[in-house]
């Protein structure tokens, strides 16, 4: 269940959009000097730069620590067939929205090129509506990663795209290419770039071109990013958007702050969400954002039996909304 728990926890990811994120590869350890390897060309491992990883972990730490709030009733139970194969069952009921049933497979290869990951990964989910989403993850080669993702609405193509990550020993290089239709001359090509400029500092840059209904669009970003053993600081900004966040981990409580501003929309927020670990595994997630909302989730796991009970309510005082849910995840 190993290798089907590490792939269960990705395809929590939704695939929508064109910059999906993608899984991180292993980087090869620094050759060991020896007295028959020239000492011109040696570098110390203790010198060599880090790989930055890739665009869509700049702002991973924070997201991860903002609430996912629920609404209703939500129960979750994931069942182990294999070694390499996992179902799920999700059912969530809602009072506001639409009431949902959906089932998950999940699939781990038995290629395991690291501790924490075997390939190839395929993963997917369908709802009573008969909408699918889909992935496939496969290691190509050494330093070469591959992944489709497909995702429809009922019997309509939603999001289709194809992604190729090379991972070299200070740089990570990304290319997607997303609901590209050669009949209809429509689709997006994305490429990122990454690269260690320090042990702490990476520099990088987004190139984005669009084109379809006969017009086309390149947008150029670039992005930075700071990290230390306790806190990280990343942005990316572009002549249409600009996305600020800070990370700071301390010894009871973790919190970010994040800042996002489409210059298009003239639309700006701010949020701030933190992390607390409560004895007795208690994990309380908490988000206040310029928007008025307040939100906060609740979990707890229930040992010895592998459940987890969530509470969760969120507060929007100038919409006056509220809304309130719990949820059950059973393995």
């Amino acid at each position: 269940m190993g290798n089907v728990s590490l792939a269960a926890a990705e395809s929590q990811k939704p695939a929508a959009s064109a910059a999906t994120e993608t899984a991180q590869t292993s980087v090869p350890e620094v050759p060991k000097f020896s007295p028959t390897m020239p000492t011109a060309n040696f570098i110390p491992e203790s010198d060599a730069l880090p790989n930055p990883g890739t665009f869509e972990d700049l702002f991973k730490k924070v997201k991860e620590i903002l609430p996912n709030p629920l609404e209703g009733c939500k129960m979750v139970i994931n069942k182990g067939i294999s070694n390499h194969f996992q179902v799920s069952h999700s059912l969530a009921l809602s009072s506001f929205g639409a009431s949902s049933y959906h089932f998950g497979a999940t699939y781990v290869g038995g290629t395991q090129i690291s501790p924490t990951e075997a390939f190839p990964v395929m993963l997917g989910d369908i709802d009573t509506t008969g909408s699918l989403n889909a992935q496939i993850i496969h290691q190509l080669a050494d330093r070469i990663r591959g992944k489709f993702v497909v995702q429809t609405q009922q019997t309509q193509w939603g999001v289709y795209q194809a992604e190729v990550e090379y991972k070299g020993p200070s740089y990570t290089g990304v290319v997607t290419l997303a609901n590209v239709n050669p009949l209809e001359e429509t689709g997006i090509v994305v490429a990122h770039y990454l690269q260690s400029v320090t042990k702490r500092l990476s520099l990088g840059a987004e190139l984005l071109y669009h084109y379809g209904q006969g017009s086309q669009a390149t947008i150029i970003s670039g992005a930075a990013k700071y990290a230390t053993d306790n806190w990280s600081a990343a942005g990316t900004l572009g002549p249409t958007s600009c996305h600020l966040a800070y990370h700071h981990k301390g010894r009871e409580i973790e919190f970010g702050v994040e800042f996002e501003s489409n210059f298009r929309a003239q639309e700006t927020a701010v949020t701030l969400g933190y992390q607390i670990e409560l004895p007795q595994g208690v994990l309380f997630k908490g988000m206040v954002d310029s928007n008025w909302t307040v939100c906060g989730t609740l979990e707890k796991k229930l040992q010895p039996i592998p459940f987890t009970f969530t509470l969760s309510a969120l507060l929007n005082q100038k919409k006056d909304q509220s809304r309130f849910g719990f949820g059950l995840m059973l393995g």
